[in-house]
Order: C-alpha cells, then sequence, then structure tokens
C-alpha cells in the first residue's frame, strides 16, 4: 500500500482528499496536547483572550513524553486516549484546528463534530512511542511548562506515519 505525504500545517483540500485508511505521512510543525493543556486552551478561548498558537490548519497530537535522553530530541513519544480530550474537542474544532493525532474510539458528539468540520483524526498505534520519537527532529516549549509532559510543544516531524479515520 502506497503512502501520502502531507506536510502541515495542512492545505484544507488535501485532508478533504483522504479516504478512511489512508496511510499518511506527516511532515512538518505538529502540537502536542493532553487533557490539562486542552482544558486551559478552551478556558483561553471562553475568555475571549488569545491562544498561545494559532490552531487554525494545525495538527495537535495527543501525546506527552517521556524525557529524552542525552543526545536525544525528546523521549518515548506515543499517544495517549483520545477519548481524555473529548471534553474539549468541539470548541478546538471550531477554533479551526483541522487534524488530531490520537488512538482509540471518539465519543459519539466528537465524532459528529469532525466529520461535521471537515477534520481528520489520524490513528496512531499505542507502544511505538520509541519508533514515532526518532521522526520527531525538534521539540520547542510553546505553553503551560508548569504542566510538565502535559506542556504544549511545537515538534518538526519528518515522515510521521499515521491512518486516516
Amino acid at each position: 500500500m502506497s503512502s501520502i505525504k502531507l506536510n502541515s500545517p495542512f492545505d484544507p483540500s488535501e485532508l478533504e482528499k483522504l479516504q478512511a485508511g489512508d496511510r499518511v505521512l506527516i511532515s512538518g510543525v505538529i502540537y502536542t496536547a493532553r487533557d490539562a493543556a486542552h482544558k486551559r486552551l478552551v478556558e483561553t478561548l471562553k475568555q475571549g483572550k488569545q491562544l498561545p498558537f494559532d490552531l487554525k490548519g494545525q495538527t495537535i497530537y495527543y501525546m506527552g513524553p517521556s524525557p529524552a535522553k542525552p543526545g536525544e530530541v525528546i523521549g518515548s513519544a506515543g499517544p495517549t486516549t483520545s477519548s481524555r480530550m473529548d471534553p474539549y474537542t468541539p470548541e478546538l474544532l471550531d477554533a479551526g484546528l483541522r487534524a488530531i493525532i490520537g488512538k482509540g474510539n471518539r465519543s459519539a458528539e466528537v465524532s459528529w463534530a469532525i466529520v461535521n468540520k471537515k477534520v481528520v483524526y489520524f490513528i496512531s498505534i499505542g507502544g511505538a512511542g520509541a519508533l514515532l520519537s526518532q521522526c520527531i527532529k525538534e521539540s520547542r516549549m510553546v505553553a503551560y511548562p508548569e504542566l510538565g509532559a502535559e506542556a504544549i510543544l511545537a515538534l518538526t516531524v519528518k515522515i510521521f506515519g499515521y491512518r486516516s479515520y
């Protein structure tokens, strides 16, 4: 099976061409965020304040890395369970988020929002964090460093592989 290569941030027309099950290789910048960061992002939106980064056209990877070993960019970078972000996802999609990377099922409400907003949910495999970390070429703190592993990072990735759903 061939792979589709895409650059993040994504051109919406490229995402709309994807079919469920397509193997996609992502290069470019993606952001990490887990539930604590999602809660803060949504609170910021509700307060009418500016987010720490522009969500429009961006990708959030549900991941909190393990500490990097000396000489490494990042530690293990496997996905976390997506449903933990469900209470916050619709608001972030409304703010322009275009793609999500995680693992597992989503609630009916989030599934509907993903379809309605033409967002792509990329599925990653749990247990592949060490392999995925090899595709991360740079990691930069963006927001909420006090959250530790749940802080928001900007990751520069090259040929990061997923399935679209």
